[in-house]
């Protein structure tokens, strides 16, 4: 399996996108196709960490004050689930491998193993 989440609206996804060859990859633009448990299930299959696929830095995050709250796996999931911004992106699924993030070194982890 090959697939992107991602954010159409969100700079930073585009500029990665742009520098990997998306060809054979299903794309799937969050906010107007969210992801479903099963698709979530599968991500944290591949991290066994709900919170590793959790965006710290949505606004939202600060805005509900999360970060002053003890969350649980259980509740990073269903904050996911209940809100598209809350997944950190873009998340890059090639067979077994999973490439979450924009952090440079998960940027250039992503572009050595594709080569």
């Amino acid at each position: 399996m090959k697939k992107i989440y991602f954010l159409k609206t969100c700079d930073t996804c585009r500029r990665i996108l742009k520098q990997i060859n998306t060809e054979g990859f299903v794309l799937q633009e969050i906010k107007t196709d969210p992801i479903t448990v099963q698709q979530l299930e599968e991500m944290y299959a591949l991290t066994n960490s709900y919170e590793d696929l959790f965006n710290k830095r949505s606004k939202k995050y600060k805005a509900m004050d999360l970060k002053n709250q003890n969350l649980s796996e259980i509740d990073y999931k269903q904050l996911i689930l209940d809100e598209y911004t809350f997944l950190k992106r873009p998340v890059i699924i090639v067979d077994n491998h999973i490439f979450v993030g924009n952090a440079k070194k998960t940027v250039e982890a992503l572009k050595a193993f594709l080569k």
